[in-house]
């Protein structure tokens, strides 16, 4: 029996950016990470409901800062990396 694979949150991010980016089609991009296809889509999906989620809920409390400092931080990595 196989262990189930654990990713870490960064590459999830990149996943499901590049999937959004549609510069590639996802089998490329899932090839690319060696994750499944279905991952990368499900990752995508999240990082979308995501978005909405955070448009529609306003301001968030403290401490939420770094966390989007980190978002921009690994977006600005990835448009560096695509372009």
């Amino acid at each position: 029996m196989s262990k189930r694979r654990t990713y870490r949150p960064e590459v999830k991010a990149k996943v499901a950016m590049a999937a959004i980016s549609d510069r590639k089609t996802i089998h490329e991009i899932a090839a690319h990470h060696a994750v499944h296809p279905i991952q990368g889509s499900q990752w995508k999906r999240q990082l979308l409901d995501g978005a909405t989620e955070r448009f529609t809920r306003g301001k968030e409390p403290n401490g939420k800062d770094e966390g989007q400092a980190k978002e921009a931080e690994l977006f600005h990595q990835y448009c560096l990396a695509e372009g």
